[in-house]
Formats: C-alpha cells, structure tokens, sequence
C-alpha cells in the first residue's frame, strides 16, 4: 500500500517534486520498520500498565515473540505475523501525512519528524484503539475495525497541523503551476491502494472467516459508491468529472469504510460510501477558505473521511451483519449513546495528533528548519534535496539520460547527409 501511496501522491504533484515526494514514503518504510522492532510493538500492543494510554515495554525487540501466540479475538495467530502486519499500519499512517506539506519540505527534517511522531503519538493511540486493553476500545467501546482513528483521523489532524507550521507553497494563493504532473500515475497508485486495502481491512479478521468475507465486500461497494459520490459533485460543481476526482472518490472510500466494514451490513457501506464520496469531495475546498495549504487534501479525504466513517458507525451498525459490532446504530432501531462514543473517539485522537503535530512542527522548524529554501523550491526540491530528477529530458547536446546510462548518443543527421547518401546508394 505505501508504494501505492508514493504513486498516488507522486502523480499529483509536480514534475520536479515527484522524487521527494515517493521518497518521503519510501523512506517512512525504512524508518518505522527500525522502530516498530525496537520499541513500537511494544508500547501498541503489550499489557496496558498505565490506564489505557499505552502498553509495556517487556517486548522491546520482540522479544519472546518468535514462539508466541496472540489471542486476539481467541484465533492462534503467531505473534510474529500479527507484529508483521501491524506495521503496515503503522508505516502508512506517516506516510498519508508527507501529503499534506508536499513540494516544501527538508526531506532530513521529515525523517526526524517520523521518528519522534511514530514513537509519540501513533504508537500509543494506535494501543487506545487496537491494544485489548486500550481506553477507547476497552473502556470506551468505541469501534474502529481497521484503522479509521488510528490511521485516517490520525494522520489527517497531523496534516492539517504540519500545513499549518510550514505555512503556503509558492504560488499557492493564485494556484499557479501545481497541477498534477501525472494523472495515469495517480489512478495506477489509486488502484493499488484499492487492492492492497483488501488486506487492510478483511485482513484485520485475522482469518478467512465471514468476519473476513463481510469486510471484504464492504470494502469494495463503499469504495465503488464514494467514487462515484465524487463524480456526482464534481459534475454538478464543475462541470466535468475528472480522473483525478475517480481516484480521490476512491481513496476516499477505502477511508470511510475503514472503521466500519466489520459492523455494517453492504447496502451500508453502500450508504457510508456515497456520503463520504460526496462530503469528502465537498471538504477539500476548506483549505481555500480557511487559508491552509493542504498540498494534496489529506485534510479533507483522510481526516474528514477516517471521520465521517466512525461517525457513521453510529448510524449504520446492525448485529445483522454478523459482524463484529453487537450494537445498533440509529437507523437499526439503537439509541445515540454509541454516536456519542464514536464522536468522543475521534475528537480525542484528533485532538491529541494535531496538538502533538503541532509542537513538534514547530520545534523541528525553530531547530533544523523544516521548510527548504524559496530558492529551492522555485527550483525544484528533486534537485534542491536529492540532486536527481524524475525525468531527464535534455536533449543529445546535454548529454540527458544518454549520459548517465554512458552512452554517446550520435548527431542528429542533417537533410542533407541523408540525401547524398541516397544518391549515392542508387
């Protein structure tokens, strides 16, 4: 998925930012993988000592787990796989956040930022909402199957917090020059973060089981129903559907029915899809009027999506479902008690991710700085942070790719030439 990611969000930007925007993702693969082993599992998902907040640190390095069993939900999962495959979860969280301040930030400052943020806020909130005995699943009981606080509200309060520290691009206000570079590089990212979100969500059954099955289907019908919400909004709003309006509707989607596919039954998510398709699509002009640049909207797709999705959970959760949930939503007959936990769930994850964001924006930025140059970023930041370029499209006389591949490209032949050497051949 975060590969997909770098694609998704490397079309979107411009052509000499292409570069450091995929490495941002690439590089949360390589850093959240170091510390996840080191400390991370433990502090999400071992024994809560401290009221909920987060858990011990008896398996700093994972250790005991190459033999272990976890009971999760009473399947004989090996500790190893389930570490495994939570740190997916815990690698695309920061990764979703790289959005938000694309174009404009030091690719050095955004490794620390990682480091500290993982090991500070995801980390702990991902044991609030994942850990047995984390507070809001345990004490609060609010659900949130696969994600929807923990990753999507998570990253998008972070987003909105970072946007703001590191302040507008160049050119922002008049929106010139920032169009995507790529749009069939945003639609192939798209598209795989569809199929990697099977595993996102279905996966979080810990079995092929009809726990399995259920959010398998609503995964796809709620994606299938938001993109098409989008388009709808778009078309009456603008005129004209757009590709990259498809892909948004479609991420959008995925974000929604995150915390929602295992208590919902498929007309649901159909119901969750469209509504946040349509209000997702909607959201994304906030930036203009509230004057924060969101460089690629993971405000309003992942913030306003992870929320509107856990939101809806209040409304669309039926034990028919045959799911995880054993709660009515207000559509099934159930009171507004379980709206209002979900409500308090993501206002504390919200509210904690951006305050935290926030201070540590702020003080990379005081330190090392956390915004390249304007000369760099007029530039370009390829350049400007890596000394490369996405595509080197100089011509024989620069040498180009020829150059660096170390091939001597010939002359163009003139007219010419190429006359008298037909002549001569006859």
């Amino acid at each position: 998925m975060t590969p997909g990611l770098a694609l998704f969000y490397g079309g979107l930007v411009r052509a000499k930012s292409v570069l450091n925007m995929m490495m941002m993702s690439f590089a949360t693969v390589g850093v959240v993988s170091v510390l996840w082993v080191a400390y991370g599992y433990s502090i999400a998902f071992t024994t809560d000592r401290y009221g909920g907040l987060f858990g011990g640190f008896e398996a700093l390095g994972l250790r005991g787990a190459l033999d272990g069993v976890t009971g999760a939900e009473g399947h004989g999962i090996p500790v190893l796989a389930f570490a495994a495959f939570q740190l997916m979860f815990a690698i695309i969280t920061p990764a979703l956040i790289s959005g938000a301040i694309a174009d404009r930030a030091k690719f050095g400052a955004w490794l620390v930022f990682v480091t500290l943020w993982v090991s500070i806020v995801y980390f702990p909130v991902a044991h609030w909402v994942f850990g047995a005995d984390g507070w809001i699943l345990s004490k609060l009981k609010a659900f949130d199957f696969a994600g929807g606080t923990a990753v999507h509200v998570n990253a998008g309060a972070a987003g909105l917090a970072l946007a703001i520290v590191l302040g507008k691009r160049l050119g922002w206000k008049k929106r010139e020059g920032l169009k995507p570079h790529n749009v069939p590089m945003v639609l192939l990212g798209a598209g795989l973060l569809w199929f990697g979100w099977f595993g996102f969500n279905a996966g979080s059954a810990l079995g092929a089981n009809g726990l399995a099955g259920m959010a398998f289907i609503n995964t796809q019908v709620a994606t299938g129903a938001a993109l098409l919400g989008w388009l709808v909004v778009e078309w009456m709003r603008d005129g004209r559907p757009t590709a990259v309006g498809a892909a948004s509707g479609a991420v959008a989607g995925l974000v929604a029915i995150t915390p929602a596919c295992s208590t919902v039954e498929p007309i649901g998510a159909i119901a969750i899809g469209l509504i946040a398709g349509a209000v997702c699509a909607l959201a994304i002009g906030l930036k203009y009027k509230l004057g924060f640049d969101d460089s690629l909207d993971v405000v309003g797709v992942h913030l306003v999506g992870g929320a509107v999705g856990a939101l809806l959970i209040g409304f669309f959760a039926t034990t028919l479902s045959g799911g995880t949930g054993d709660i009515n939503g207000l559509l099934y007959g159930g009171g507004i008690a379980q709206l209002g936990k979900q409500a308090l769930a993501v206002a504390a994850v919200g509210a904690y991710s951006f305050a935290v964001t926030w201070l540590l924006g702020y003080a990379i930025d005081k330190t090392i700085g956390f915004r390249v140059s304007a000369e760099a970023e007029a530039e370009g930041i390829d350049t400007a942070e890596h000394a490369e370029s996405a595509y080197e499209l100089s011509g024989p006389a620069g040498g180009g790719a020829f150059a660096l591949a170390g091939i001597a490209p010939q002359a163009p032949v003139r007219e010419e030439e190429k006359r008298a050497e037909t002549v001569g051949a006859e």
